[in-house]
C-alpha cells in the first residue's frame, strides 16, 4: 500500500495526464486509418488501382519502424514535453497535406512521411507512464490508453463519412475536406499537448511537494527491489540478445500477426460495408462503427476477465480465435451477414492487443522492457504494411476480398496456436530474464527532471 501523498499524485496524474494520453491516441489512430474511408474516391481521383492504393496505405509502417526507436532516443534528449508535442505538430502536418495529394507519388511520399511523424508515440507513452506511475497503477494506466485506439474505430466512421459529404463544397472533394479537418484537429491537439504535459514529476507544478518526493521515492523503491533481484546487476539487455531469444521471437510473430489481421480489417472494412450497396458515405460511416462498438465491448470484458483470472494466454487464444472464425464467416454470406461477421472478428482482433502486451512485460525484467516494448512494437507493426498490401493486391488479382479474408483466418488460427508455445502471461508463471544471461548495457536516460525508475 502507497502512501496518502503517492496516492494523491497517482489520482491526479490519472485526471490530468491518461486522459490526455488517450486523447491523442484517439487522434493518433484516426489519422492513421482515416484513408479507409476516402479509398473509393481517392483511387478515382487520384487514379490509384487496388494494390496502389494498398501498398500507399502500408509504406506507413515501414517509416514507423525504421524511424521508432531514434525518435525514442531523441524523446530521452530533447524530454518529453517537446518531443511528443513535435510528434502531435508533425503528424497533423502531414495528415492535413494529404488533402493536395494529386499523384501516386505524392501519395506514397506523405504516407510515409506520416510514418516518421508518428514514429516513437506508442513506445514513448509506455515509457512516461513507467517515469511517473508505480507499478501497481501502470496496467490501468495503459488499458486506458490503448482505448484511445478502441474509441477512434468506432468515432472514426461516422466523423468521417460526415465529413465526406461536405463533397463539392468550394470546389473540393469530401476526402479532402475529410483529411484537412482531421489533421488540423491534430494540430491544435498538439499545442493542447505542450499546455498540460510536463517532461518529469520535478517539473509537474500541480502536485505538492509531498506527493513529488512519495512519488519518486515509490518507483525508485521498485526499481532498487528489482536490482535487488538482480544481484545487484543495473545491466538491460541488448536489442540483439532480445532477438536471440526464442520467446521474444514468438512474441514478435504473434504481434505481427495481430497487427495484419487488424489492419487488414480496419482499412478493407469501409470497402466491404460499401459492397452492400445504396448506402451513402454518412452511413458507410455509421455501419464500419458497429463492429469498433461490439469490440470496445469486448475490450473491456477481456481486460476484466484476463485481470480477474490472471492467465492471459487462454483469453488471448480464444480472441485469435473468435477473430479467425469471424473473417472465414464473412467469405461464405451475403453482405449484410458479412459485417456480422466483421463484428466477430473485430470482437477478437481488436482486444488481442492489449491483452497480448501483458505477456511481454511479464516475461521481460523491468530493465529488458523498455527496449523489448520498442522492437516488438517496431517489427510487429510491420504487419500493418503487410495487411493492405496484400489485401491489394489479391483485390486486383482476383477482383474480389474473400481471398484476403481467407489469409486473414489462416493468421488468425496460425496465431493463436503460438500462443500456446509462449511463456509468461499469468501470476503463475512470471519468468524474468536471468541475470547470467543478460548482455550488460546502460540503463536509459532519463529524461530531464524525470524521475529515475
Amino acid at each position: 500500500m502507497h502512501s496518502p501523498a503517492v496516492q494523491s499524485a497517482v489520482r491526479k496524474i490519472f485526471r490530468r495526464v491518461v486522459p490526455l494520453f488517450f486523447v491523442m491516441f484517439v487522434a493518433n489512430y484516426m489519422d492513421r486509418v482515416n484513408l479507409g474511408f476516402a479509398q473509393d474516391e481517392l483511387r478515382a481521383d487520384v487514379g490509384l488501382s487496388a494494390a496502389a492504393f494498398g501498398l500507399g496505405a502500408g509504406i506507413f509502417f515501414i517509416a514507423y519502424a525504421i524511424f521508432e526507436v531514434p525518435s525514442n532516443m531523441l524523446m530521452e534528449r530533447f524530454g518529453a514535453k517537446v518531443w511528443l508535442t513535435r510528434i502531435m505538430i508533425s503528424w497533423g502536418v502531414v495528415a492535413t497535406a494529404m488533402a493536395f495529394v494529386d499523384s501516386v507519388e505524392m501519395f506514397y511520399a506523405l504516407r510515409f512521411l506520416l510514418g516518421v511523424a508518428e514514429a516513437g508515440f506508442f513506445p514513448a507513452v509506455i515509457y512516461y507512464f513507467s517515469r511517473w506511475l508505480p507499478d501497481s497503477h501502470r496496467g490501468r494506466a495503459t488499458s486506458i490508453f490503448l482505448m484511445g485506439s478502441g474509441t477512434a474505430t468506432v468515432i472514426v466512421g461516422p466523423v468521417s463519412g460526415a465529413l465526406m459529404e461536405l463533397h463539392g463544397i468550394w470546389g473540393h472533394a469530401g476526402w479532402q475536406w475529410m483529411f484537412f479537418i482531421e489533421g488540423v484537429f491534430s494540430v491544435v491537439l498538439g499545442f493542447v499537448v505542450y499546455r498540460f504535459l510536463d517532461s518529469g514529476v520535478e517539473q509537474a507544478t500541480w502536485l505538492t511537494d509531498e506527493e513529488k518526493s512519495g512519488l519518486v521515492a515509490a518507483i525508485d523503491a521498485e526499481q532498487d527491489e528489482r536490482d535487488a533481484r538482480r544481484g545487484g546487476k543495473a545491466a538491460g539487455v541488448s536489442r540483439w540478445k532480445l532477438l536471440a531469444d526464442p520467446q521474444m521471437l514468438l512474441f514478435l510473430w504473434i504481434y505481427f500477426a495481430i497487427n495484419v489481421a487488424l489492419y487488414a480489417v480496419t482499412f478493407w472494412l469501409p470497402s466491404i460495408v460499401d459492397d452492400i450497396g445504396g448506402v451513402s458515405d454518412f452511413q458507410v460511416g455509421l455501419l464500419t462503427a458497429v463492429p469498433w462498438l461490439c469490440a470496445l465491448a469486448a475490450l473491456f470484458v477481456s481486460g476484466r476477465v484476463s485481470d480477474r483470472i490472471g492467465r492471459r494466454r487462454p483469453v488471448l487464444v480464444v480472441l485469435l480465435l473468435l477473430g479467425g472464425c469471424g473473417t472465414l464467416l464473412a467469405v461464405f454470406v451475403s453482405p449484410w451477414v458479412g459485417l456480422g461477421a466483421l463484428c466477430l472478428a473485430a470482437m477478437g482482433f481488436k482486444p488481442a492487443s492489449p491483452v497480448f502486451w501483458t505477456i511481454p512485460q511479464s516475461y521481460l525484467d523491468a530493465r529488458a522492457a523498455a527496449p523489448g516494448i520498442a522492437l516488438i512494437n517496431s517489427i510487429g507493426n510491420l504487419g500493418g504494411f503487410v495487411a493492405p498490401t496484400a489485401f491489394g493486391i489479391i483485390e486486383d488479382t482476383t477482383g474480389s476480398t474473400k481471398g484476403g479474408l481467407v489469409g486473414l483466418t489462416v493468421v488468425g488460427f496460425l496465431a493463436a496456436l503460438s500462443v500456446l508455445l509462449v511463456r509468461g502471461g499469468g501470476r503463475n508463471d512470471r519468468v524474468r530474464t536471468r541475470p547470467a544471461r543478460a548482455v550488460a548495457a546502460p540503463a536509459p536516460e532519463t529524461t530531464p527532471g524525470a524521475a529515475r525508475t
